[in-house]
């Protein structure tokens, strides 16, 4: 095998589509999915690659010291994409200190397990931090987010982010580690945790439940469809430059309740209901502190360099992802556990 890749959280939402890209696209790779199957991880996003002889499945937390560094030095791992994190900012709020020891203590945990494996033998080495658009904080009506953008972070997630993204940086900067990050905008897609707004809609949609909307639902994200972020990351992996930043977003920006009414008629459409029927479960909740108004990235840097943009526009990301979950409600049912159903009643409450 050419390269030892560690993939941390591959039996994510964004990381088995990560996982499933490299396992078919490069048999010449040695893929290795570490993930600690918490809530959000399930290997029934992978059953499809599960056999493959280029893939292994480590069961395992990046908090834990001592197990990262012995799988390092079994595996002599020759570069990590590490998208391993605590990632829903509401749960962020209710426990910050899990995202805290998550995604600040388990980066720093992987980033010394692959200093002191390598130390300056960094020939073909490399560390690919994910992160997300958020550690920027919140935009006015106009601007875009570019790699220059300052850190303003307004959420303990993304204040968690924003410090790991900066200790790679200083691990680059003091011991010379080789490393890219890539900060990204709202995913969608497939096998996405039903607590992330999409598919907790259509979640809600099929089982005629109401669509608890936060505040005045004008807050605006940038939407990104996930295939198109599993293939950019693809190409800042291999062909991304050292210490540099690439944002990855969809050109794409929704207001919310705009995207959720859209979301509404293609619902109608596919199950087969009268037009305005789903709009009708749509209630306004009590908003969420520290909300952020905007979010929009300016991904010309990685178009421009590496030649990536989104393949599908967001009206077709969206009907080819309303489609998996109505192919696979069977899955939603088996993920949406009881003690899913707690948070849920104590988040969204009017």
């Amino acid at each position: 095998m050419s390269k030892k890749i560690l993939i941390t959280g591959g039996a994510g939402f964004i990381g088995s589509h990560v996982v499933r890209l490299f396992v078919n696209n490069y048999p010449n790779y040695q893929i290795f999915n570490l993930d600690a199957l918490t809530y959000a991880g399930n290997l029934e996003n992978l059953t499809d690659v599960e056999s493959s002889a280029n893939y292994t499945f480590l069961k395992g937390d990046i908090t834990d010291e001592d197990y990262i560094k012995s799988i390092f030095e079994t595996h002599q791992f020759d570069n990590v994409i590490h998208l391993a994190a605590e990632s829903h900012v509401d749960r962020s709020i209710t426990d910050p200190l899990a995202f805290a020891k998550t995604n600040i203590l388990g980066t720093m945990i992987l980033l010394n397990a692959f200093k002191n494996l390598w130390q300056d033998n960094w020939q073909d080495k490399l560390f690919y931090h994910v992160s997300t658009d958020e550690v920027y904080g919140t935009l006015g009506e106009t601007g875009l987010f570019t790699e220059s953008t300052s850190y303003d972070p307004n959420s303990p997630y993304s204040a968690s982010k924003a410090s790991s993204d900066h200790f790679v940086r200083a691990y680059g900067e003091t011991y010379g580690l080789p490393y890219v990050i890539s900060n990204c905008s709202n995913n969608y897609g497939a096998n996405q945790f039903p607590e992330k707004l999409i598919p907790l809609f259509i979640n809600n949609i099929i089982n005629n439940k109401s669509l608890p909307v936060y505040g005045d639902g004008k807050y605006t994200r940038d939407w990104l469809y996930v295939l198109d972020h599993a293939i950019a990351i693809d190409l800042v992996f291999h062909k991304g430059k050292n210490e540099e930043t690439y944002n990855i977003g969809g050109f794409n920006e929704w207001q919310n309740i705009d995207l959720i009414k859209l979301l509404c008629v293609q619902m109608d459409k596919k199950l087969g209901r009268k037009e305005g029927e789903s709009e009708k479960l749509i209630t306004y909740v009590k908003d969420r502190p520290g909300h952020d108004l905007r979010y929009a990235i300016d991904a010309s840097k990685i178009n421009k360099e590496l030649g990536w943009r989104p393949s599908v526009t967001f009206e077709q990301g969206l009907s080819k992802t309303i489609d998996w979950y109505l192919s696979n409600i069977e899955w939603m049912e088996r993920i949406v556990s009881g003690a899913y159903e707690d948070y849920y009643q104590n988040q969204y409450t009017k």
